[in-house]
């Protein structure tokens, strides 16, 4: 017999700050590959989970397929707005991270900051850019939660591979942790790789707005992604991962 409070359990996650939510195959790969506390995890289909994951993460199969439930399509449909097209959903707890554990990271990789980003899905294709540059962390101001189920979607639950969280106020930023703070504008000085300080905030404006006064005024300098004349601006993510992989690539002999 199925669990009849699955539909209400799914619904009241998505608005819990202490779970995750985790809509598909590879949020949830990542999240048993990174050791995330997983709660529950649902399949449509356990035979093609099976063979998903033999193709994809065979390391991970035996775990996955020990820790699935499956339930009717006709529930499976009514665990998500959009139900995953490789027909699993799970739910997990958040692992908790703070702008100070954050900032305090002695490693020589910078930190992510996220000015009030609107995006959910870029958001999360964000953290996944940070994770696979082994930042620091990714911090984000404003009011949309950065392990928003969108966000966790885009990510594809690479938020258990690198430290997510909020920003209450910018002077958390505040001179503590020696990390300078650098704003990426296009009105700043052409990006130099090899001169980017490893431990710094790289702040990155909204997709519409850009970075704000308040932050701009912050900053320790700012630093431009030199583009063809013409060309306005770039997706939010692609501005993340240019930057991140001219660091990363410039510090390569340092970086494991």
């Amino acid at each position: 017999m199925q669990d009849g409070s699955l539909i209400p359990r799914f619904g009241r996650a998505r608005r819990d700050p202490a779970l995750a939510v985790l809509e598909g195959f590879h949020p949830l790969k990542h999240a048993l590959r990174f050791d995330a506390p997983l709660l529950e995890v649902v399949t449509v289909d356990a035979p093609g989970l099976r063979r998903l994951a033999q193709t994809l993460a065979p390391d991970l199969c035996e775990r996955m397929l020990a820790l699935a439930q499956q339930v009717d399509r006709s529930v499976f449909e009514q665990l998500s707005p959009l139900a995953p097209s490789t027909g699993v959903i799970a739910l997990a707890q958040r692992r908790a991270t703070d702008s100070a554990s954050v900032l305090a990271d002695r490693r020589a990789a910078p930190v992510v900051l996220l000015e009030d980003p609107r995006d959910l899905g870029n958001m999360g294709a964000c953290v996944r850019v940070a994770a696979a540059a082994d930042v620091a962390g990714v911090l984000t101001t404003g009011t949309h939660d950065p392990w928003h189920p969108d966000a966790l979607r885009g990510a594809a639950g690479l938020h258990y591979a690198v430290p997510v969280g909020r920003v209450q106020r910018l002077q958390e930023l505040d001179g503590r942790f020696q990390r300078p703070l650098l704003a990426i504008d296009p009105r700043g000085d052409p990006l130099d790789p090899s001169s980017l300080d490893a431990r710094a905030v790289l702040a990155f404006g909204s997709e519409r707005y850009g970075l704000s006064d308040e932050l701009s005024e912050r900053a320790d300098a700012r630093v431009s992604i030199p583009m063809r004349a013409g060309v306005s601006s770039l997706n939010l993510a692609t501005s993340v991962a240019a930057v991140l992989f001219a660091w990363r690539l410039a510090a390569r002999p340092a970086v494991v």
